[in-house]
């Protein structure tokens, strides 16, 4: 094993409330509870790292929920397709790049964590983006969505042996662990929801 992905794990006793489906969350008691070291990632993604404080990567994604459908769900649907300069991308575009990104980042997370160490490909969100006609789509929809994405992002993490946060693979060309892409998926939501937040102000 790539000793870049065999890190020491600082753990906490198990925790169980109840979910919004019902069920009990359970966050295992060997589930790592620390930041990701500057090698388990491309310096790039420093930048969406950095603006998560959490040390438990579970705890910023459900953090990280609520602070973009507290920004999005209120804004109405006159807004979604508005483009504030300098920005090019409209409101409902970003929403749609967000997704985009989340399930990317995520079937990595899940190929890793299984053990797959296939490298992966990156991937160009100028294409992404308006091949996605994200502005005929209801703007509740795509919040809507965007909420399903990340439960379902939050399920898989919650439900995570010990041993998959410290695994890892090549993604355009780049090293990157389980731990180091929850993170990741956080801060990057984060990062457009500060932006979203001025612009719907």
């Amino acid at each position: 094993m790539n000793p870049v992905f065999n890190k020491p794990r600082n753990c906490v006793a198990a925790r169980r409330r109840p979910d919004d489906d019902g069920w009990s969350r359970i966050h295992d008691v060997s589930t790592p509870m620390h930041r990701p070291a500057p090698t388990e990632y491309a310096p790039y993604y420093a930048r969406y790292i950095d603006l998560v404080s959490e040390l438990d990567p579970i705890a910023a994604l459900e953090t990280q929920l609520g602070e973009v459908l507290a920004v999005l769900r209120p804004a109405p649907e006159s807004q979604g397709g508005v483009r504030h300069p300098p920005y090019t991308w409209t409101v409902k575009e970003v929403v749609g790049h967000v997704i985009d990104t989340e399930r990317i980042f995520g079937y990595r997370a899940l190929r890793f964590a299984r053990g797959d160490t296939t490298p992966l490909p990156g991937f160009d969100e100028e294409t992404y983006t308006p091949a996605g006609e994200f502005d005929r789509v209801p703007l509740a929809s795509l919040v809507g969505e965007f909420e399903t994405v990340r439960r379902s992002h939050l399920a898989l993490f919650r439900h995570l042996p010990a041993a998959a946060w410290d695994r890892g693979g090549k993604a355009n060309d780049t090293a990157v662990t389980v731990r180091a892409l929850a993170f990741i998926m956080a801060g990057h939501a984060r990062h457009h929801t500060a932006i979203l937040r001025k612009r719907l102000a």
